[in-house]
């Protein structure tokens, strides 16, 4: 007898992954994306998985990182997106960084050619009818995977099916500029530490160097800068901390910025060989290295004023941009309130959320709340139950998180962290305790996966 599908909506990072995990698992899907029939503020392409901020998934390093440790088990659990990242990566110190043209089209490519994967191009505009619905025409199984840009009328439906409000906040872009307009004479080439990371050295990004004058004049104009005017509905909408505009961070006091994306640590400026009052560092953002983004330099300034101001930077006083930064809206569900431990809407068993709108924060977070609920969907229709990976481990962590240990009435996006997982009984502390938990994980991660 031949297996009804699995219908998935939204094709990112979590509804890719989640697709192919249940491909992987035998069983048939409908992938559903709206892009190009319709498109987002911050999508500019038609591919499946467009990485709309940074190029970067962050630390790779799976021993003393949270979220290195959670790029290693997706890749012990078959991880597509981790995959398609590892066969396009570029430069970037200690993280995994991708070029993000190449890495789209590999995922579009192994998707579309999946002979258990059907790829629809249309929107969802409201929860769909299921056979507990007492339609018999229905589906039985669904993942929500539409991510933080989730259209108005889907989120409205959302709203209406759980009785609660979905929460908001923005996300801002940031620029990115053509690597031939950088005055190299002026910034120079190092990671931090002089770290090397995967498919890289120790001069990974480039670095633009400015003293005590530059920095704080820097910072007056940043703060002074025309920003996006918000419409009115917007106005009370919060952003999420860990992805704050550089002009907001710039306005909470003048050192803010030297303590953030703007530290000088780990940083020798060859040009004096002495380390910067401050430093902007730029990450490359394609294979070809013809392009680099600014690290940390989400903004939501006026586009003439991007302009103006970044090119006070030193080394970027000529900089052709690539693309200027942007202010794009995301939304999220209260997931310790309306889902259960799988996932599941509490009140209708055959919808699964996934991804950014559960509520974690990240592309590889993401990406990795689509692999579990794509494994659960899986183990469902072949009939059998897959237990919840280990509390202990990385993605464990994250689902208790949001279906469990987060406080529901003070819910906010969160990034994978050690803070999410279970004490671990250690007189040793900082890289020594960090160890520990990825050891531990390590292994239950392993016994896990020999269940699933």
């Amino acid at each position: 007898m031949s297996k009804s599908p699995v219908h998935v909506f939204g094709g990112g990072l979590a509804g890719s992954e989640a697709a192919w995990q249940i491909a992987a698992n035998n069983v048939p899907v409908v992938l559903h994306e709206m892009r190009p029939l319709r498109s987002t503020d911050a999508h500019r392409t038609d591919k499946l998985a467009e990485l709309v901020c940074s190029n970067s998934l962050r630390s790779d390093d799976s021993e003393y990182n949270a979220v290195g440790l959670l790029h290693d088990e997706m890749r012990r659990c078959g991880s597509l997106i981790m995959a398609a990242a590892d066969a396009n990566k570029v430069p970037a110190g200690g993280a995994l960084a991708v070029d993000r043209e190449a890495f789209a089209a590999t995922i579009t490519a192994r998707i579309s050619e999946h002979p258990l994967i059907s790829l629809v191009q249309e929107e969802l505009k409201e929860l769909p009818v299921l056979v507990e619905d007492g339609d018999p025409s229905g589906w039985d199984s669904v993942i929500i995977a539409t991510g933080p840009l989730t259209t108005e009328t889907l989120a409205e439906s959302i709203r209406k099916s759980t009785g609660q409000d979905s929460l908001s906040f923005f996300d801002a872009i940031a620029p990115i500029v053509h690597f031939d307009s950088i005055d190299m004479s002026k910034a120079w080439m190092q990671s931090r530490y002089d770290k090397i990371g995967p498919g890289g050295g120790a001069a990974d990004y480039i670095n633009c160097a400015m003293d005590k004058d530059q920095y704080e004049n820097f910072i007056r104009e940043l703060v002074a800068a025309p920003k996006t005017d918000f419409k009115e509905w917007e106005k009370s909408t919060p952003y999420f901390e860990g992805c704050l505009p550089i002009e907001v961070m710039a306005e909470r006091g003048v050192d803010t910025l030297r303590y953030g994306p703007m530290k000088p640590i780990g940083l020798t400026d060859p040009h004096n060989q002495r380390r910067p009052y401050a430093v902007v560092q730029l990450r490359q953002d394609n294979a070809l290295g013809t392009i680099y983004n600014i690290v940390g330099f989400q903004t939501k300034l006026k586009h003439s004023e991007q302009t103006r101001v970044f090119r006070m930077i030193p080394g970027l006083e000529n900089a052709n941009f690539a693309r200027l930064g942007g202010l794009h809206r995301n939304t999220f569900i209260n997931s310790p309130l309306v889902l259960d431990d799988r996932l599941r809407l509490k009140s209708r068993k055959n919808i699964r959320f996934a991804g950014q709108i559960t509520g974690v924060e990240g592309y590889i977070e993401s990406a990795a709340m689509g692999l579990i609920a794509g494994r659960f969907a899986a183990a469902e229709r072949n009939g059998t139950t897959l237990p919840s990976p280990p509390r202990t481990t990385a993605l464990g962590a994250l689902i208790a998180h949001i279906t469990q240990n987060a406080n529901a009435e003070t819910f906010q996006p969160m990034n994978v962290n050690f803070g999410l997982f279970p004490p671990i009984t250690t007189g040793k502390g900082g890289r020594d305790r960090k160890l520990a938990y990825t050891n531990r994980a390590k292994q239950d991660l392993a016994e896990w996966v020999l269940k699933a």
